[in-house]
């Protein structure tokens, strides 16, 4: 099957990338939510979204990592298709982890006292902003990989 947008992707590519887009906005209109006193809607929005993008980094965006841009490290790392996704890599991974420590924090006892936090906005902000320089590191990858013709910035 084609691609969705028009380009050399395979389809579930595209896919994936318009849940992202679409996570990142629907984080965007939780953030809205809470500002609007909808404090409850906003927790069940944010954390759906965080856990909803688990299975779609673990069944798609690792494999592909692993398959298509390990076998060229460290020595392909200067070109881009190689660096742009490892940099998506490392601060998706942040942006994973940070986003399920502030759900159990806020949501859990789970989590002792001493390594639980005061500041929930400061937290949430920078969630918040993470996922979004990796959904925009993500699409710099798809036009890395798919778009440009040399497959370079």
């Amino acid at each position: 099957m084609s691609s969705l947008l028009g380009t050399s992707a395979p389809l579930f590519s595209d896919l994936v990338a318009l849940f992202e887009i679409a996570a990142g906005g629907a984080l965007l209109v939780g953030m809205l939510l809470v500002r609007a006193g909808h404090v409850r809607l906003h927790a069940y929005l944010q954390s759906s979204i965080v856990f909803v993008n688990l299975p779609v980094v673990l069944i798609w965006m690792v494999p592909s990592y692993l398959q298509y841009v390990v076998p060229g490290l460290p020595g392909q790392l200067g070109q881009a298709a190689y660096w742009v996704p490892s940099l998506m890599l490392v601060l998706g991974a942040a942006a994973e982890a940070l986003g399920v420590y502030v759900i159990l924090v806020a949501g859990t006892n789970w989590i002792p006292e001493r390594f639980r936090f005061r500041r929930y906005k400061l937290w949430m902000r920078t969630v918040l902003v993470l996922w979004w320089a990796v959904l925009l590191v993500g699409l710099l990858t798809y036009y890395v990989w798919y778009v440009s013709p040399t497959g370079s910035l």
